[in-house]
């Protein structure tokens, strides 16, 4: 199931934080989202919070889970297919 919300979680980041001139397949499945990877910081951190609940309705409870959720795109995908299983 992961693989099949890949896809999807590179679209609700474009989506959700307006990234311009960047389209979802330019996202790596595996680069990190924030620092030298994509670049986001906690302002992005916040948006995708509120995205997924609003997508899928999973909740993020805190920091701590959440810097684990948003180390890539795998692993928010991950997190996803487990709140929602």
């Amino acid at each position: 199931m992961t693989d099949e919300l890949i896809p999807q979680v590179k679209q609700l980041i474009v989506d959700s934080l307006r990234i311009e001139g960047m389209s979802s397949l330019d996202i790596e499945t595996d680069a990190p989202l924030f620092g030298d990877g994509l670049g986001l910081d906690s302002v992005d951190a916040l948006q995708l919070v509120v995205a997924l609940e609003n997508s899928f309705g999973v909740v993020v409870p805190d920091a701590a889970v959440g810097s684990k959720v948003f180390e890539s795109v795998r692993t928010m995908a991950d997190y996803i297919a487990q709140q929602t299983a």
